[in-house]
C-alpha cells in the first residue's frame, strides 16, 4: 500500500518577518521529511509550499500556527497545489 501524500501552498500572516520564521519553517519541514520552499512576501507575510506524507504536511501546518518563539501568527491559509519539483526544503529569496 502506497503512503498517502499531499502538497499544500501556505501563507502565514502576523509578525512573521524578522523573527527567523523562514529558518524555523525550513528546519521543521526537513525534520518532517518534506520537500518544498518558504519565502518572505513584500506585504509582510510568509508563503511557501510543502509536500510529503499527509500526516507530516498536516503536522507542519499545525506548527505554522505557533511559529518560532518571537513570532506572533494571526492567520494561516493553506490549500492544495502541485507538488514542488525536486527533493528537499529550501528558503527562497
Amino acid at each position: 500500500m502506497a503512503l498517502e501524500t499531499k502538497s499544500v501552498a501556505f501563507r502565514v500572516s502576523g509578525r512573521v518577518q524578522g523573527v527567523s520564521f523562514r529558518a524555523w519553517t525550513e528546519a521543521e519541514a526537513r525534520r518532517l521529511g518534506l520537500s518544498g520552499w518558504v519565502r518572505n512576501r513584500d506585504d509582510g507575510d510568509v508563503e511557501g509550499v510543502a509536500a510529503g506524507p499527509t500526516g507530516a504536511v498536516d503536522h507542519l501546518l499545525a506548527r505554522l500556527h505557533e511559529g518560532p518563539r518571537r513570532a506572533r501568527v494571526t492567520e494561516v491559509e493553506a490549500g492544495p497545489t502541485d507538488a514542488p519539483a525536486g527533493n528537499g526544503f529550501e528558503i527562497r529569496a
